[in-house]
């Protein structure tokens, strides 16, 4: 049993606090064992640990945050020895000698089998998906389709079977903000304004997804879109330091990037909170690979 403080809900991030620790302490205290996780409680492994309760501790730097001390996060891992999976009563049940299915055991194989895909390919739900299981497919409004599968063990007469389901869904396409709404919304001129039902579908579909900026060559950083400015990048002003010395977004990344905005009549993407906002220019951020599209967005 595994323990992770502060908690995510994602297990994503658990996944990311697991391998550093697997990183600093897979050869010592682990004992050169992988461990197979589920992403939230439940870890084991091939073989008994050296240990019944160990307490580890880690830290991780969030690439989108821009101060260094607020980026580092240390979490806490604490790995306690819950029990021992017990195949004997799946054989025999596999031989027809006991009636009740072991379902326990068979959720912890079906952990065991889900690790490797869990790390190599994009989890949506329990199916995988992945752009190496066939060519992505233009769907049109800036998505793309992604092969994948879902995979489930299953008991039968002839022994343990893993059942495996073709699926696909819908992904975000890699390509510049700009790209994105033009097929989004079929535009043909990016030199028109948007429109305020134009925001409205752009503010829903990007709500959440995690953007790169392409401003600075030397260095690339990521943000989560938590909505579109309701002005234009044009009459976009916010204050540049302490004194209160205001700035328009067009001016900053003359004056801070010799970048020379071309979309002034755009709306810009909006990161952090709304007591200290991030302005990001559309032209400037690239929409991050691997992201499914839902209408939640």
């Amino acid at each position: 049993m595994v323990s992770i403080n502060p908690e995510s809900r994602s297990r994503a991030v658990n996944r990311e606090v697991l391998s550093e620790l697997i990183k600093l302490h897979g050869k010592t205290s682990l004992g050169g064992k992988l461990p197979a996780y589920d992403g939230r409680k439940s870890l084991y492994t091939a073989g008994s640990l050296s240990f019944e309760s160990e307490e580890f501790s880690v830290t991780l730097v969030d690439p989108e945050k821009k101060d260094k001390e607020k980026a580092e996060r240390e979490y806490k891992i604490t790995i306690r020895i819950a029990g021992r999976t017990d195949l004997y009563h799946l054989q025999q049940f596999l031989k027809g000698r006991q009636r009740d299915m072991p379902q326990e055991t068979i959720q912890v194989l079906d952990v065991v089998l889900r690790e490797s895909p869990s790390w190599n390919y994009v989890t949506v739900s329990r199916s995988f998906f992945s752009t190496t299981f066939g060519h992505r497919g233009d769907i049109g409004e800036g998505l793309e389709c992604w092969r994948g599968y879902y995979q489930s063990l299953r008991p039968t007469q002839m022994g343990l079977s893993l059942n495996i389901d073709i699926s696909a869904t819908s992904f975000f396409k890699p390509v510049t903000v700009v790209q994105f709404v033009l097929e989004f919304l079929n535009l043909r001129d990016a030199s028109r304004p948007l429109t305020d039902r134009d925001r409205v579908k752009i503010k829903k579909a990007l709500r959440g997804v995690r953007v790169e900026t392409n401003h600075q060559e030397d260095q690339i950083r990521r943000y989560k879109i938590t909505g579109i400015t309701s002005v234009p990048m044009s009459q976009l002003i916010f204050p540049v330091d302490e004194r209160g010395t205001r700035m328009s977004v067009v001016q900053y990344f003359m004056q801070r990037y010799k970048y020379n905005l071309q979309y002034t009549s755009w709306p810009c993407l909006q990161s952090g909170s709304d007591a200290r906002p991030v302005y990001l220019p559309m032209e400037a951020c690239k929409i991050v690979e691997g992201q499914r599209y839902s209408l939640r967005n």
